[in-house]
């Protein structure tokens, strides 16, 4: 599964956006009103959509670095412990200061994997660009923004820009700082929830996206097929088929993935694809936040040992 790198060393990647701390509790239904439920099982990690695509990067051999908003509340000292644990290095814009750190209450539902979020986000942050950025840029081989703290993504998308560096926007949903990430944009992957001002579908999306100069535009389905444009072609990739336990994060193990490949020689934009969806359908078939990571290291070693043995 793992692809080549440009080098020898690991890609370098650098994530900007949000990381929250994800409650989760998986239930067998949800709770009706002023009903209490007991969870069959309950997990705490890092979450937020830069943080996980951060973490699945580095999960693949690259290394990661996540620049967000955090602070020195208690609650951000947990997201530092379990990003650190899992390979991934925080550049804190807030370091020093007091702020909200978003807490997401989290519910998975057993027999469908499906995921409902409550959570605050950071799409109106007014946390400015840490200090070193344009350097942290300068080394990586590619740049992931999620439109949230919007000050940083401005100034990260500009900086990737300038260098001709690949730039990943990860479209989840339509948020005002989209406009300015755009333009700088070399790859825009979306949700096909995600819509253009003044489009209709996932389709006039992605048309409007390559009109404005993107070079290539990626839209997943879930679990059908992912439609991708790119320097004037196009196509469709099927999503490898499992069992779905657990939906939480998979678009965002998707966009780390997708980073990852990015840096590959010879890789083209369906192989990138594809890779992408395999871990992606890898994460929803394993119960909790972490655990199908160490599922992701044993095929890694796996197809490594047959590169050897050939």
């Amino acid at each position: 599964m793992r692809n080549a790198p440009v080098s020898e060393e690991a890609p370098v990647g650098v994530f900007v956006g949000l990381a929250t701390l994800d409650v989760i509790h998986r239930i067998a239904k949800p709770p009706a009103a002023n009903e209490k439920i007991t969870a069959a099982a309950q997990f705490v990690a890092a979450g937020g959509p830069a943080a996980n695509a951060a973490v699945t990067f580095a999960a693949l051999g690259g290394d990661a670095t996540l620049v967000t908003a955090l602070g020195d509340e208690p609650v951000a000292d947990l997201i530092r412990a379990d990003l650190a644990a899992y390979g991934v290095t925080v550049v804190d814009a807030s370091a020093g200061s007091r702020r909200a750190v978003p807490v997401s209450t989290v519910s998975v539902l057993e027999s469908t994997g499906e995921r409902s979020v409550v959570s605050l986000d950071a799409v109106n942050s007014d946390a400015p660009a840490p200090e070193g950025l344009d350097d942290l840029v300068a080394r990586a081989d590619v740049v992931l923004v999620d439109g949230h703290h919007p000050l940083i993504a401005r100034a990260a998308a500009a900086s990737a820009s300038a260098r001709r560096t690949t730039l990943v926007v990860d479209a989840g949903r339509w948020k005002s700082v989209m406009t300015d990430l755009v333009v700088h944009a070399t790859d825009v992957v979306c949700s096909s929830d995600f819509r253009v001002p003044g489009t209709s579908d996932s389709e006039s999306t992605a048309a409007a996206l390559v009109g404005s100069g993107v070079r290539t535009v990626v839209t997943t389905h879930g679990g059908d097929p992912v439609h991708w444009w790119s320097e004037g072609e196009s196509g469709s990739v099927p999503v490898e088929p499992v069992t779905v336990v657990d939906t939480l994060g998979a678009g965002d193990a998707y966009h780390g993935a997708y980073a990852y490949f990015s840096t590959g020689i010879g890789t083209g934009v369906a192989d990138r694809v594809d890779r992408s969806s395999r871990v992606a359908a890898l994460r929803c078939s394993v119960v909790g936040p972490r655990a199908w990571l160490r599922e992701l290291s044993t095929e890694l070693h796996t197809e490594l040992t047959r590169k050897r043995e050939r």
